[in-house]
């Protein structure tokens, strides 16, 4: 018989239940590879969640329930996981900001302000203190602070997700910052492209109508889990995984790529943006 170590309550919750189903999954004489038989899930993915580094989405808990038989253990405690605060980030991103550590592909629709991934600092901190304007400094930057944090996925040599952001012309054009800090900004994103670390395309406005055209969508992909598709509004956003959605919102991102401008066409236009603003020049001029 598996003698049962004892699980220190006061590690985090993710961690707690994590090691509660290694547990489970030894006492039952189970490999990781046994214990995800039959699931859309892989092995890694498992181990992630017995290490605390993930939380285990409801259908994958179902199955390990069935397959354990622990009565339900695992579905039932998925939302002490799920509320189990990691940072100054919003309770429903909580989701896809752990999704987006593994994801081997982000594709990003982004209509009105850069994506987070993208950020600058006063770019951030321009958007935090319009959305929160009763927060303390302390809060705005420990707001800012997290969101750049984020950014350390595209210095991660040994798992750094091909990144691919649409963006609407009127992110280049319409600032909400100063002059020097669009510069800064439409910098950063020149900076990644030349990296290799992401693929922007632009949406012109003149296009017409156009997929998407009230959606910010974030689609994630993984090596060894379902596709996710993340969507957001100002103070809401959902995670989505049915399999039905997530096609509908697939081929729809799919066509707006078709859509937006090349990705050479689409630099070459963000880095005249960034010379007009440094230059004082007004930068809906650049058609």
């Amino acid at each position: 018989m598996v003698r049962r170590k004892d699980i220190d309550g006061s590690i985090s919750v993710p961690d707690f239940y994590g090691k509660e189903l290694r547990w489970k999954r030894e006492a039952a004489g189970l490999s990781l590879e046994r214990l995800v038989e039959g699931s859309f899930y892989g092995k890694s993915h498992l181990s992630d969640i017995e290490h605390g580094k993930r939380r285990m989405p409801m259908d994958l808990a179902r199955h390990v329930d069935r397959v354990l038989g622990t009565d339900g253990y695992f579905e039932r405690h998925c939302d002490d996981v799920r509320r189990a605060r990691r940072g100054p980030h919003a309770e429903y991103f909580e989701k896809a900001l752990e999704a987006e550590r593994y994801a081997e592909c982000i594709e990003l629709w982004s209509p009105s302000t850069f994506p987070g991934l993208l950020q600058t600092a006063p770019y951030a901190r321009a958007l935090v203190q319009s959305a929160h304007p009763a927060a303390s400094d302390q809060e705005v930057e420990e707001k800012v602070d997290a969101r750049l944090a984020r950014a350390r996925l595209f210095d991660d040599n040994h798992h750094m997700p091909e990144y691919w952001a649409i963006l609407h012309e009127s992110l280049l054009t319409d600032p909400i910052v100063a002059p020097d800090e669009m510069a800064a900004q439409l910098d950063r994103i020149v900076e990644l492209t030349g990296r290799r670390r992401i693929t922007p395309q632009i949406v012109p406005r003149k296009c017409g109508a156009y997929p998407l055209m009230v959606a910010s969508i974030m689609v994630m992909t993984f090596p060894d889990a379902p596709p996710l598709i993340y969507t957001e509004a100002s103070y809401s956003g959902d995670t989505i995984d049915d399999p039905a959605l997530v096609r509908q919102y697939r081929k729809a991102y799919d066509r707006l790529r078709a859509v937006a401008l090349s990705p050479d066409t689409s630099l070459a236009m963000i880095k005249s943006a960034a010379e007009d603003y440094r230059n004082g020049r007004q930068a809906d001029r650049l058609e």
